[in-house]
């Protein structure tokens, strides 16, 4: 089996955001969670102010990267959309304790 490694995907938003758009963004949000629990996602960033969207996707090729981000119902409405292999990603994860009732 292919060994899997991350990819940063960079999207830009439409300039202006369709009511279309808008009714989507339900979607899209649902299958983001989806996608974290089946850990296909790693991080996911949105910059209203800019018009950019970063995704950081664990995937095997860049075939399996695009397969992954065309199941976002919003991807048909962005554009220069460009993938990059990360030679890493660190990020910092703060772990709630569970705590028992007993």
């Amino acid at each position: 089996m292919p060994e899997t490694q991350q990819f940063m995907v960079d999207f830009t938003l439409p300039v202006q955001m369709t009511d279309e758009f808008e009714s989507l963004i339900p979607q899209q949000r649902a299958e983001v969670v989806g996608m974290f629990s089946r850990e296909e996602l790693v991080s996911y960033s949105l910059s209203l102010e800019t018009g950019r969207l970063w995704v950081i996707v664990n995937a095997t090729n860049e075939v399996e990267v695009m397969k992954l981000v065309s199941q976002l119902p919003l991807t048909r409405y962005m554009r220069h959309t460009e993938i990059s292999p990360l030679t890493f990603h660190n990020s910092l994860m703060r772990v709630v304790p569970t705590f028992s009732l007993n």
